[in-house]
């Protein structure tokens, strides 16, 4: 048996008043999806434990089945290993998104989803005008960069720019106390000088003239420092595994799990995907290895913009020129497999930011009676006999 599972990040949505009171799953035209969720069985999924964050750091870890109260090293760090980035042993990591701050409120978490040409020129900029802080920037994907902080301490509380779009930066600085409190001013301070350095660069200028959103100020959150978890080998007892995705904390989760990382050209994480391109990439691994992690960006970034019309787009975009090219694909394998699909996390559009809310799921596999749910959406898997799950369950059940 192999075993797939395709993870359609931030997907879930709340009722939107102007849709009837349906979510962007449940207005869109989504036939293959539907067809495999009445082909298999459905519940839903507590895929945030009962005090975290609802982060895709932790929603994603949690499904894979590593729980993380215990292994969680922060996002900073999962990203540093997705991009094989050194880590010294006084530096403290953070995730560091390239933002948009105007009249002291915090716009926009992504700089208008800055292209990587940009963000790199931008990111080397930093380096020569703060390296003497005591601080080194990174390049990842787009606005999605790494800060490491020499001699910083952990305990650091810092607010992830997704979650407070319009909120003013006074109230969302970082903060701490104890020895870490030295590690917040310091924080404070790079956050503020940066916008001195950023706010007047040639590529922001050029950037306000063309009507889009100046990558003015870095945000750094989720710090931590190298740690590790068991393998997906240790884990589950699958000796071989693969993870697709355009984004690098999958690709770190991954990698510190021991899984191979497949790179897709034209993998983006945003809503101009190759979904293609990864359902070809999932098949041809299915030939070689017995599990892929197939992740799939862009509902979230559609939630983050509070886009709902975007967001329905997105998931008819996901069903058609993914899902369905990738169950044809595993249809023409000489290997049964089994397949689970759901989000990490709801990404509501009137919300802009994630939530705890249990996520829709369902599983199809060799052997599995069909449930009566025959179409997937929040609310239709109530009535699925996987029931509520939570933590890695999911995993259990695709590969009990």
């Amino acid at each position: 048996m192999k075993y797939i599972v395709v993870l359609a990040d931030g997907m879930a949505d709340n009722p939107i008043p102007e849709w009837d009171n349906k979510t962007p799953l449940m207005v869109a035209h989504k036939p293959m999806m539907d067809q495999l969720c009445a082909m298999g069985q459905s519940g839903l999924l507590k895929s945030i434990p009962v005090g975290l964050h609802p982060g895709s750091e932790i929603a994603n870890m949690n499904i894979l089945g590593f729980d993380p109260h215990k292994y969680f090293p922060g996002r900073g760090v999962l990203e540093a290993a997705a991009l094989q980035v050194p880590i010294r042993d006084n530096e403290l990591v953070f995730r560091c998104n390239l933002v948009t701050v105007e009249n002291n409120l915090l716009i926009n978490h992504s700089a208008g989803h800055i292209s990587n040409d940009e963000a790199g020129e931008l990111i080397n900029y930093l380096n020569e005008k703060l390296h003497s802080q005591g601080v080194r920037f990174h390049q990842g994907v787009s606005y999605r960069n790494l800060m490491m902080l020499e001699n910083g301490q952990s305990g650091v509380s810092c607010r992830p720019p997704h979650d407070h779009p319009g909120e003013k930066i006074e109230d969302l600085l970082p903060i701490a106390d104890g020895e870490a409190a030295s590690t917040a001013r310091q924080l404070r301070r790079l956050i503020k000088h940066a916008v001195e350095v950023l706010n007047d660069h040639p590529i922001n200028k050029k950037r306000r003239e063309e009507g889009k959103a100046p990558a003015n100020a870095i945000w750094p959150w989720s710090p931590g420092k190298p740690g590790g978890f068991p393998t997906f080998e240790e884990r589950w007892g699958i000796q071989s595994g693969a993870v697709i995705s355009a984004v690098d904390l999958i690709r770190g989760i991954g990698g510190m799990a021991g899984l191979e990382n497949i790179y897709v050209e034209g993998a983006t994480g945003l809503f101009d995907t190759n979904y293609e391109g990864k359902a070809a990439a999932a098949v041809e691994a299915l030939k070689k290895v017995d599990f892929v992690f197939l992740h799939v960006e862009a509902a979230d970034e559609a939630g983050h913009e509070g886009d709902k019309d975007l967001k329905k787009r997105v998931v008819e975009d996901f069903d058609k020129r993914l899902l369905k090219p990738l169950w044809e694909g595993i249809q023409s394998l000489n290997e049964e497999v089994a397949l689970a699909l759901l989000p990490d996390h709801p990404t509501p559009c009137a919300l802009r930011t994630h939530t705890s809310d249990p996520v829709p799921f369902f599983i199809v596999k060799p052997g599995l009676k069909a449930d009566a749910v025959t179409t997937f959406d929040e609310f239709s898997v109530k009535e699925g006999t996987m029931g509520i799950l939570a933590d890695g369950e999911v995993l259990e059940k695709l590969f009990e």
